[in-house]
């Protein structure tokens, strides 16, 4: 098995709890992206044997217990790939806490898909006899495009209150409609979902924001009323229709995958550096990704605004491992033709000995030319890199010099 894909993989974990005499399928998304002609992620695996029989199967060295309490075990699979998911069939008990059953009771494959958020993630399907198992009618909503809560929507969201924005992702990122009754009832619930954990939540926002169909995820944040609560500094401006389109075409033109430039997008102009770097805390962005975000709401209106800024200037904001970001950004932003966009674009694909030059001189280089280390230290070196990188200065002798004389115009302060 060490050698297989994971779909062959997924395929003989079934086929080996299906030869010790249980029942086993693929199960959830897996399935809706096969039937979607996309290719799964992962897969999981349901079936009617127990916890402990699944170790018994796979061997205790090839088995975790990572969920053993809802009936999920972990079959290690190929190497470099995450443990397959085996969970036994069940039943949830009552929710208390919005996120998770208080306990679970082992079923069959018909009870287990009623318990599963949405239609078109109830979906079993067998790989050894190659058939859907579809208790829920979930191949009629894939067929038209539907998201619909298994059930009665209002007690599937209740149960967890993180489906509110999974159905709002899932709608987004395969451009389905939402069931009336569905939506109506993440309408009304919306304002809970503030009980599920940070970490949930901005891993959901993080996959709506990063997707291509960002825009179509915002704006249906907004109508499901999920945009308040969840980005209460941007929704307002969402309420002024000339800011809602600027903002959707914005996240519509922005081509690459980046949570933070699209975050960046929608809090242009409404947030500063500061604010744009607590939001992204509050969402468990890392700090990699909110330094990002607040970086980019700080530079887009400079190179907007700024559109002649000194070649100094931008040249520091080039050089920086982010510059590509920048550039989609300012595309998304401004446009392909616009002249910011047309500077950001062009200097990026100068040669990196023309972009970036090695510094003529650096501190050790004035002090070992008898300048002295003083408080203007720091503000020489950087006016002497910008006359390098404006063509005015080409060699460390001539650095040096001007170094002397700018030490000597400035002793007297």
């Amino acid at each position: 098995m060490s050698d297989a894909s994971p779909r062959e993989f997924a395929a003989e974990v079934v086929a080996q709890l299906r030869a010790a005499g249980y029942e086993a399928l693929w199960a959830g998304g897996c399935v809706r992206d096969q039937l979607l002609g996309r290719t799964p992620k992962d897969y999981d695996v349901a079936t009617s044997a127990r916890p402990e029989q699944v170790r018994e199967i796979f061997g205790k060295r090839r088995t975790l217990a990572i969920g053993a309490a809802f009936g999920v075990v972990g079959v290690l699979g190929p190497r470099g790939t995450a443990p397959l998911e085996v969970a036994t069939f069940r039943t949830d008990g009552d929710y208390q806490d919005g996120r998770r059953p208080d306990s679970v009771a082992f079923t069959d494959a018909k009870h287990d898909a009623q318990r599963r958020d949405f239609t078109i993630n109830g979906l079993f399907y067998d790989p050894v006899d190659q058939q859907v198992v579809d208790y829920v009618e979930g191949q009629l909503d894939l067929a038209a495009g539907v998201i619909r809560a298994i059930g009665d929507p209002y007690q599937r969201f209740a149960e967890d209150k993180l489906r509110l924005l999974r159905a709002v992702r899932f709608a987004a990122e395969f451009a389905f409609a939402i069931e009336p009754a569905t939506l109506a009832a993440i309408q009304e619930m919306a304002p809970e979902v503030t009980v599920v954990s940070a970490e949930r939540i901005g891993a959901e926002m993080r996959k709506i924001l990063a997707g291509q169909h960002r825009s179509r995820g915002v704006a249906l944040l907004r109508k499901t009323g999920l945009l308040a609560p969840l980005l209460p500094e941007i929704a307002p401006r969402m309420d002024y229709p000339g800011q809602r389109r600027a903002a959707f075409a914005r996240l519509a033109m922005l081509a690459i995958e980046s949570a933070p430039a699209a975050l960046a997008l929608l809090g242009l102009d409404e947030l500063d550096g500061a604010a744009m770097l607590a939001l992204c805390r509050r969402l468990r962005f890392t700090n990699k990704e909110g330094q990002l975000a607040a970086w980019l709401v700080e530079q887009l209106p400079r190179l907007r605004d700024e559109s002649d800024m000194p070649w100094p200037d931008l040249q520091r904001l080039l050089i920086d491992d982010n510059a590509h970001v920048l550039l989609e950004a300012v595309t998304a932003e401004l446009g392909h033709d616009h002249l910011a966009t047309f500077r950001v674009r062009s200097a990026l694909a100068m040669p990196p000995e023309k972009l970036n030059p090695p510094p003529l001189v650096t501190g050790d280089d004035l002090r070992a030319a008898g300048l002295a280390p003083g408080r203007h230290f720091a503000h020489l070196l950087y006016e002497l890199r910008n006359e390098q990188l404006v063509g005015r200065l080409g060699s460390r002798d001539e650095a040096l010099a001007a170094a002397r004389r700018w030490i000597a115009e400035h002793e007297s302060e």
